[in-house]
């Protein structure tokens, strides 16, 4: 089966998604956006970064910015969460239906926006993922102007692969495709605070791994 052959796979591997290839209105797509909502909330991605926010409510009260925000779907619920914070949001989507008025969108390639220039806290649900190499250490300069960093990407393990092969029977293509390319791209530990370039000297590091496939980092200020 496809999942078997690459939980073999050690290296990271990053290749493109069917998803990000799709125009947003296809039937596919929008029975692909639908999978990832269940993917996050049998994962407890969503729960985690919100949990795990506020931890940091005074940070957070000075700014919350979310990058590869896709749905929106995280950003309102920090929004609600956080209700007098400033929400900025950043993808290459437009602008989603029901996004909370507050929440500033910004859209476009998030490597040719300047930094936001507060401080608080940034976080990514399965983004990360996507980059490598230059793309990851520019992404590791926009860390620096944050006091904390959270971020939930896949675990590239082979439990992961396993789980995701038992929920074909209710996804549909673009996700069984894009689910195993995510993990093979996915993070072993201690590589997103390598790739980021996040001084150990300046940020006190919490990594952790869940059975269920997810990959977390915390990152705050010394």
């Amino acid at each position: 089966m496809f999942w078997l052959g690459l939980a073999l796979v050690t290296e990271r591997i990053v290749i493109p998604e069917l998803l990000d290839h799709l125009p947003a209105d296809d039937p596919e797509a929008v029975r692909s956006r639908l999978d990832l909502r269940r993917i996050n909330l049998l994962m407890g991605n969503e729960r985690w970064v919100c949990r795990t926010v506020r931890r940091f409510a005074e940070a957070a009260g000075r700014g919350i910015v979310e990058i590869g925000a896709g749905d929106g779907r995280l950003c309102n619920k920090l929004a609600l969460q956080f209700a007098l914070a400033p929400v900025a949001a950043y993808d290459l989507v437009p602008v989603p239906d029901g996004l909370d008025s507050r929440i500033k969108w910004h859209r476009g390639d998030i490597f040719q926006m300047k930094v936001p220039p507060q401080e608080g806290v940034m976080v990514a649900n399965l983004f990360l993922h996507h980059f490598e190499g230059a793309a990851l250490a520019a992404l590791g300069r926009w860390c620096g102007n944050f006091e904390v960093l959270v971020f939930n990407e896949p675990d590239r393990a082979r439990l992961p692969h396993l789980l995701g092969g038992m929920m074909n029977p209710w996804i549909n293509r673009v996700t069984r495709h894009d689910m195993h390319v995510s993990i093979r791209a996915g993070f072993a530990a201690g590589e997103i605070s390598q790739f980021l370039g996040l001084d150990s000297r300046r940020w006190q590091i919490q990594e952790s791994s869940t059975w269920r496939g997810a990959r977390r980092v915390l990152a705050f200020r010394i």
